[in-house]
């Protein structure tokens, strides 16, 4: 089964930068859309930044001009990154890596899939 691992996580001081990576281990499909989620006490996850497998983005307006999302341009697309720059205290969550795989024809493997998270701490 196809499994999302993320990497990068840490601490830094505000105004600081991290990069946030993310693999599948199986290379059965390229995801259709996959994203950075983050995750904080007593709230829902929420949406940081999507990209397709186009290459279209979409970010919260909370990171816009921050934060940038990328996937890599090997031959499936499975590998996602997330560049934090300028970060601030607010930033602090857990980071979830998601992808989507929705194909035209049915399959069992279609369905959205996470990574474990990676605690990301900015401190002021």
């Amino acid at each position: 089964q196809v499994q999302l691992v993320e990497s990068g996580g840490g601490s830094v001081t505000a105004g600081g930068s991290l990069r946030l990576s993310c693999a599948a281990t199986e290379h059965m499909f390229t995801f259709n859309i996959m994203g950075w989620y983050r995750e904080t006490p007593g709230n829902q996850r929420q949406m940081v930044a999507v990209i397709n497998r186009n290459d279209l983005t979409n970010y919260a307006d909370s990171v816009k001009g921050r934060f940038t999302i990328s996937r890599d341009n090997a031959k499936d697309k499975n590998s996602m990154y997330l560049q934090m720059d300028n970060l601030k205290p607010e930033d602090t969550g857990v980071y979830y890596c998601n992808g989507g795989y929705q194909p035209v024809i049915s399959s069992p493997v279609a369905g959205n899939y996470w990574g474990q998270g990676t605690q990301v701490t900015v401190s002021s």
